[in-house]
């Protein structure tokens, strides 16, 4: 398995399936998702009832044309799942020009973009506490989730910009201005300061797997 390195959006995305419990007992709903690692943002999400390689095809391509990604250079990254490696799949990669990048066999840990974006889903106080009682609901659920993830959650890995912000080339702009107002508090009242402002810079490499010996090291996803 390589590593891979995004310095900018739309060069390495990952994506993965969840399942969503179903009110019919032993039925589940499977939630497709693609995030760009660079910037956190989904970029891509359905719910069906099946898994499968054609659906996930059909979700790609939805994917690279709502970014535009015609003739750029993107590495897919995923698990071992059947949907991730069926033939489908793998021929609409190559139609679009997607690298397809699988984590190593019989490791839980390769794959930690998306394996934390699902827990955020999952942990955080909107998530219900009763099955969905149709995939409309569960679609609609999603939808909204992904709208506040995108748009309006505050990501601890991203120095607390949203990953919209981030995707959409915005952080800088943003961290410099924080970095401008806490300066300007410390100058107002350095008594009130035991040391440094806070750090707003945010690294222009994001790493996927990173080999032991590199110096990056991912400490901060979710």
């Amino acid at each position: 398995m390589a590593s891979h390195c995004a310095t900018a959006p739309n060069q390495l995305w990952s994506w993965d399936i969840t399942w969503l419990p179903a009110a019919i007992n032993g039925q589940y709903f499977y939630w497709y998702m693609v995030l760009d690692v660079f910037s956190r943002k989904i970029v891509g999400q359905e719910v069906h009832v099946a898994e499968s390689a054609e659906l996930a095809a059909l979700l790609m391509r939805k994917a690279s044309l709502a970014e535009q990604l015609a003739g750029r250079p993107l590495v897919l990254h995923s698990d071992h799942g059947s949907p991730m490696k069926g033939a489908t799949m793998l021929a609409t990669l190559g139609q679009l020009g997607v690298a397809p990048s699988f984590s190593r066999p019989r490791v839980s840990n390769d794959n930690p973009y998306a394996e934390s974006l699902f827990r955020t889903c999952k942990y955080r106080p909107g998530y219900p506490c009763k099955p969905f009682a149709t995939v409309e609901d569960a679609r609609h659920w999603t939808i909204q989730f992904v709208r506040w993830y995108n748009h309006q959650h505050k990501h601890s890995g991203l120095k607390f910009i949203t990953p919209a912000e981030r995707h959409d080339g915005k952080a800088s702009a943003i961290l410099t201005q924080r970095d401008e107002v806490y300066a300007a508090a410390k100058m107002r009242t350095p008594e009130r300061w035991s040391g440094a402002t806070r750090n707003w810079v945010l690294k222009d490499e994001v790493w996927l797997n990173p080999e032991r010996n590199h110096p990056e090291i991912i400490k901060e996803i979710v």
